[in-house]
Formats: C-alpha cells, structure tokens, sequence
C-alpha cells in the first residue's frame, strides 16, 4: 500500500512511542510495583536480587503483554485490508487519526484530565500472584486506556500497511520500546530509579516530543509524503549496503 508505515520511518516511529509510552506520567511512576509484582522481589530487596531471578519472569512478563498488543495490530491491519477498496480514504482518515492523537498527547501537557495517572496496584498484585504471563497480559488490558494515544496511533499505522507481517512487525517494535527500558530498570534497578527522576522533572519536553513525532508521522501519512520519505530511507540503506 502507498505509504506502507513498516519501513525505517515508521519503525522507529514506533520504537520512540513505545518508549514515550513508558516514561509517560501513568506507567514510569509505577514502574518498580510492576517489578516487583512480577518477580516477587519485594521492592526495597531488588538491587541486591540475582539478575536470573528478576530477569526471566521480567522477560515472560514483557512477551506476554508483546503477544497482546501484537494481536491487536494483526487485528487492525485485517481491518484495514477489508476496506482496501477505498485505499486513498483509509489513508486520509488513519493520517488525520494519528494526528488527532498526536495533538491529545500534546494537550494533556495542559489539560490535567487527559493525563490521568491508572492506579491498578491491586490488579497488578493479583496479577503478579499468577505468574508474569497473566501480569503481562493484565498490563496490556488495564493500561490501554493510559497508553492510548501511543498505542492508537501506531494501531492505526497497521491497519494502512500492507499485510499482517508488516502490521505485526509494527507491534513488536513498539513492544519493544516498552519492554527495553523494562529491562533495564530490573537488571539496573538504583540507577534507573535515579534516571527516573531526571526524566519526571522534564515530562513536558518528553510529552511534547512524543506529540510531535505522532503529528509529524500523521501529516506525512496524509499528504503521501510518507511514501517519499520511505524510498529515500530505502535508497540510504541500499547505498550503505543494508538490504532492509
């Protein structure tokens, strides 16, 4: 499809929601409960915890929620190509959809309602008590309201590509911006407490950017600039002797 949002563009479009998402103001404070719940570390014993015993449950932790958010691209992208006789159509609205998104985002910098904190400890707790598969998916399900304009705009973005590998593929890497720091924080817990109070100190710069970058990406998926800027980004790998 025109514009196919899985190229280098669009994933790390993806990959830098998937980090917004997590440092966003309702998911990083509570960072070190879903540590905690998952491993069944109590939080206070995680810096002096075995990397093993806090790395492999963190690890089915972020898979099992992975699998669930790409699942719902695999479910947006079969939409998508139900309507793919009306493809310029699909592409306006998912273009005017994800900027819509991006201008929410920006907007809870201003608007305290928009940018509510979801505080599900106790689901977290039952959750962690089951296993970090069943924590994992409890955090896609209770966290998709929190993390909506991200996840919606990159959802979006799959129902325009082109297949089901491709909107799957977009998923994964906006998984993954979720789960790498995820990571981090359980092997390195102390430092990246210290790094998060840095970052609560400039949510708005992170907030801003991340509106931005959703803006950008819908105004080019509108004006079918998206497609330019894919086959130069495909040309530049190409050259460098990356077949991508």
């Amino acid at each position: 499809m025109q514009g196919d949002p899985v190229a280098l563009p669009g994933l790390f479009a993806a990959l830098g929601a998937g980090i917004v998402s997590f440092l966003s103001p309702c998911v990083l404070p509570l960072v070190p409960g879903y540590l905690s719940a998952v491993t069944g570390v109590s939080v206070s014993e995680l810096d002096r915890a075995s990397w093993r015993s806090v790395l492999i449950p963190s690890l089915v932790f972020v898979a099992s929620f992975s699998v669930i958010f790409i699942l719902l691209g695999l479910t947006a992208t079969g939409l998508g190509q139900a309507l793919n006789d009306n493809k310029e159509t699909l592409q306006t609205i998912a273009g005017a959809l994800i900027i819509a998104l991006g201008v929410y985002f920006v907007a809870s910098l201003f608007i305290v309602r928009l940018n509510r904190e979801w505080h599900v400890e106790a689901l977290m707790s039952r959750a962690g008590k089951s296993g970090p598969i069943v924590a994992g998916a409890a955090f896609a399900i209770a966290w998709t309201p929190c993390i909506g304009p991200t996840l919606g705009a990159i959802l979006t973005a799959a129902s325009i590509s082109g297949s089901a590998a491709h909107g799957a593929l977009l998923l994964a890497v906006y998984s993954a911006g979720l789960a790498i720091p995820f990571l981090v924080t359980a092997l390195a817990f102390s430092r990246m407490t210290d790094a998060f109070a840095v970052i609560k100190r400039h949510y708005a710069i992170i907030m801003a950017a991340g509106g931005a970058i959703l803006i950008a990406m819908g105004i080019l998926i509108l004006t079918g600039e998206f497609e330019i800027l894919n086959q130069k980004a495909s040309n530049f790998t190409s050259d460098l002797g990356l077949n991508l």
